[in-house]
């Protein structure tokens, strides 16, 4: 029976009002996440837009430079050829997927993939791939052997998943049948290429009971597989390690124009304690390639705040994430359909990325999960800053933030936080008494680390 999937378009408003509302009420279950993830940073990768050539081959030899940045998982945005039919832009979207078991051409040979995963894991690095579940191109191959994966509508013709997005088409997973050929494709690339996971694009238009299965099988065939989604709810960590944290990066773009304060961030935090479980991962980002190429660079968002959100990103609970360019200071919204190279020069942030990833593999209160320290919020008096101490097995942090465009002053009794401590960033080592006073410029931070 041809149908039109009533979970994308707005068809019973009240029955869709009741499902979302008991789903973000569904306590995920615990995954158990990777050994190797638990002290991670990720890094997005863009093929495409990262040298002249835009290659597998060209992007290898900048491992090097990414090793010494110090992440941890290199996130590559799709790698599977892209379609034609209805194709935007000249080179057209890397999520609109012409053959999920295939490489793109204009990367390179499967061959020329094989010995980047090679090098990444020599390097002491993992990788995962974006995997687009939730649509395909209009010419891809499972257009013509399996039509009847597709949701169609009432005049049996395909329809794209959202009005805009005209250069792909809805997959249907009432059809179990297309379960069975997606986990299939996915697990391909984890026999074949050695990959240790994937990051699923619109995870949350996807029925959660597929992730469920998907992630059962997936890791029967690599147990540490690793599963990033492109989700906010809570419950997707019943089958994922980690969603994405977007209401951190609103309240981050709300803060730098002065629409919302410190106090707004620290309820964010408590908020989440309450809607996620300790050992959920979250993604925390100031851009990524949506971000930089549809809402705006970090610089148009955040203004002067660029740095301050870098390091806030780096010390709250969550795993942060750096997309292609941000550690040369990119100030430039990628053209998402062409050719657009990084302009790859040297820039302050890359001392600052490098020195906060050190310090979340070295600090234990800074890990990921339940390995790392929950946030305690510190009283300091002023709406303006943020404060807050994370601890764990005798490691602290202890994070002090001026969110505003003016000078403040603060003072903080810390008790039991006090001691020696290093001032991460003035690289010296600093007694911090009882009471802690400071006077901060604009949107200048304080990072001890004990």
């Amino acid at each position: 029976m041809l149908r039109i999937k009533t979970n994308r378009f707005v068809v019973f408003p009240l029955a869709l009002l009741f499902f979302f509302f008991n789903q973000s009420n569904i306590t995920s279950q615990n995954i158990s996440h990777s050994i190797w993830s638990q002290n991670a940073s990720i890094y997005e990768v863009n093929i495409r837009q990262y040298t002249p050539e835009g290659t597998f081959a060209a992007f290898k030899k900048h491992l090097p430079e990414l090793k010494k940045l110090g992440v941890d998982i290199l996130w590559l945005m799709p790698i599977n050829p892209i379609g034609e039919q209805n194709r935007k832009g000249s080179l057209g979207s890397y999520y609109s997927v012409k053959d999920y078991k295939a490489v793109n051409p204009e990367f390179g040979s499967s061959d020329d993939f094989k010995k980047l995963v090679d090098n990444i894991h020599k390097n002491g690095m993992h990788v995962i791939i974006d995997w687009v579940a939730n649509h395909t191109s209009w010419d891809n191959v499972w257009v013509k052997t399996h039509p009847e994966f597709f949701t169609k509508d009432a005049n049996g013709k395909f329809v794209p998943p959202v009005a805009d997005w005209g250069d792909v088409i809805d997959l249907n997973y009432d059809n179990k049948k297309l379960w069975e050929a997606m986990i299939d494709a996915m697990n391909y690339w984890l026999k074949e290429y050695n990959i240790d996971g994937f990051r699923c694009d619109v995870a949350n238009m996807v029925p959660i009971e597929f992730w469920i299965e998907a992630r059962k099988e997936l890791s029967k065939t690599k147990s540490d597989v690793f599963m990033l989604a492109e989700a906010n709810e809570n419950y997707m960590h019943k089958a994922f390690d980690m969603t994405y944290n977007w209401s951190l990066k609103d309240m981050m773009n709300d803060v730098a124009k002065c629409k919302k304060d410190a106090e707004d961030i620290k309820n964010l935090f408590e908020n989440e304690k309450n809607e996620y479980n300790t050992n959920d991962y979250r993604m925390v980002f100031t851009s990524n390639h949506d971000e930089n190429s549809w809402n705006g660079t970090e610089y148009e968002r955040l203004g002067k705040a660029v740095e301050t959100f870098v390091v806030l990103c780096g010390t709250v609970k969550g795993m942060p994430l750096i997309y292609t360019g941000q550690e040369a200071g990119m100030n430039k919204a990628l053209r998402f359909f062409d050719k657009d190279t990084i302009d790859w020069k040297p820039s302050p942030l890359r001392k600052t990325y490098t020195t906060l990833n050190e310090l979340k593999k070295s600090n234990k209160a800074l890990w990921n999960g339940s390995a790392g320290g929950e946030m305690i919020f510190l009283e300091n008096g002023n709406k303006n800053i943020l404060s807050f101490v994370r601890e764990k097995e005798n490691n602290k942090i202890i994070a002090v933030f001026n969110l505003s465009s003016q000078q403040e002053s603060l003072k903080i009794d810390l008790q039991k936080y006090a001691g020696e401590y290093e001032d991460v960033f003035g690289k010296n080592k600093i007694n911090i008494s009882k009471n802690l006073e400071l006077k901060l410029e604009p949107w200048q931070y304080k990072i001890y680390s004990k």
